[in-house]
């Protein structure tokens, strides 16, 4: 069993309910070959850490810029909270030596693995809110997350394809992008998806993602490349 002391001491947090703590990195696919484990996977702290996550960042970006726009602020959010920056995060902070996953998910290190750190995060995020409340998860977040918010600026990173195509098809045709989920396939623990893109009930691309969200900005990119919008 590994030792979840260790990350406590790495992040000067102490939980009062260690469980809470472990359940944060349980995979589901964990418990398939561990069912008298005695706790649950971490799905449920996940969608808990979503929308805590969500909120910090949100209150953050809503006092620290009363002057910027909320589609500015909007697109600063996503950059923030999405995957990519998440798995990052996770990756630095030794998220990655405390997962609890099945002897076949450990090999996989690919997107699979960036998907599971960054919805680990999010889990993280939610124990921590049941066990210490709203006030640590802020500080929390802020001291982990939020400090990559001027590199994302000064970047322009935080202009991703989904961003760019939607304000290209306002601009040019007066008409804002729909996605809609054409294929899921796979386990529940590692699910892909194909997403379409249309404008005006016509379909301009699709993109393939291990989230909706990959594969959205996976079809606007595409999307932009066919509309020659770059």
């Amino acid at each position: 069993m590994k030792d979840f002391s260790l990350i406590e001491k790495k992040l000067g947090l102490q939980f009062n309910n260690k469980n809470l703590l472990t359940q944060a990195f349980v995979h589901r696919s964990y418990l398939n070959e561990n069912p008298d484990f005695g706790l649950e996977q971490n799905e449920r702290l996940e969608f808990l850490g979503d929308a805590v996550l969500e909120l910090v960042v949100t209150e953050y970006l809503y006092k620290e810029y009363p002057e910027k726009a909320e589609g500015e602020l909007t697109n600063w959010r996503a950059s923030l909270v999405n995957a990519k920056m998440l798995t990052k995060v996770a990756e630095q902070l030794g998220f990655n030596d405390f997962l609890l996953l099945s002897r076949g998910e450990t090999k996989e290190l690919g997107k699979a693995r960036q998907y599971i750190l960054a919805n680990t995060f999010e889990a993280f995020v939610g124990a921590l809110h049941l066990d210490m409340g709203y006030a640590h998860c802020d500080e929390f977040i802020k001291k982990h997350l939020i400090k990559n918010l001027p590199e994302i600026i000064t970047s322009g990173s935080y202009k991703d394809s989904k961003s760019h195509f939607q304000e290209q098809a306002q601009d040019k045709i007066g008409v804002a992008p729909a996605y809609k989920i054409m294929k899921e396939w796979g386990p529940d623990h590692k699910k892909k998806f194909t997403v379409g893109v249309f404008l005006h009930d016509a379909l301009v691309a699709e993109g393939e993602g291990y989230s909706k969200q990959e594969a959205e900005e996976e079809a606007a990119k595409k999307a932009l490349e066919i509309k020659k919008w770059n």
